[in-house]
C-alpha cells in the first residue's frame, strides 16, 4: 500500500484485493509508525483514508510514499508473496529451478519471477513449505 496526501485525508493505492485491510480500528505498520485507521472510502481506483493524529493535509503530505504493512492473513490454500519470495523452486523429482526474487502480477495466472530470470506461473506450484520452499510441476521445455 502506497500512500499519499489530500487534504487530512491520505491517497492510499491498495496493492491487494482485500479492502477489508482498510476497515476502521485497523492499525497498519509503517516506517513512519502505527497507523490507526478512522475512516476509508473508495476514490477513483484507490481509497481516501482518515488515520488517527493525520488531522490535515502537511501531516498527510508526510505520509506521502510511506510504505504500509498489514498482518498476513491466515487463508488456507492461499499463496502470500511474503511466503514465495526468497523460498527455493523445485521440481516434484527434486530438480533445484533457483529462488524467487519476486511475483509479478499477469492476467492468466501471476508469475514467481526466479532470480536467473526465468518465470513459472503460479498455477504450476503443487506445494509450498512458506519461506523455505516451492514445488512445481511445470511443462518441459518452460525455461528453456
Amino acid at each position: 500500500m502506497k500512500p499519499h496526501g489530500l487534504g487530512g485525508e491520505v491517497v492510499v493505492d491498495l496493492t491487494t484485493d482485500r479492502a477489508e485491510r482498510l476497515g476502521q480500528g485497523t492499525t497498519l505498520q509503517s516506517d513512519a509508525g502505527p497507523l490507526l485507521v478512522e475512516s476509508a472510502r473508495p476514490f477513483q481506483g484507490r481509497f481516501l483514508v482518515r488515520f488517527a493524529g493525520v488531522a490535515d493535509r502537511s501531516a498527510a503530505d508526510r505520509l506521502r510514499n510511506v510504505a504500509l504493512r498489514a498482518p498476513a492473513l491466515a487463508e488456507p490454500g492461499t499463496l502470500w508473496v511474503h511466503e514465495l519470495v526468497g523460498a527455493r523452486v523445485v521440481t516434484a523429482d527434486g530438480a533445484t529451478l533457483g529462488t524467487v526474487a519476486a511475483v509479478e502480477a499477469n492476467p492468466a495466472s501471476d508469475l514467481l519471477v526466479l532470480e536467473g530470470g526465468g518465470l513459472v506461473p503460479l498455477r504450476f506450484v503443487t506445494a509450498l513449505e512458506p519461506g523455505d520452499q516451492v514445488t512445481v510441476d511445470i511443462p518441459a521445455g518452460l525455461l528453456d
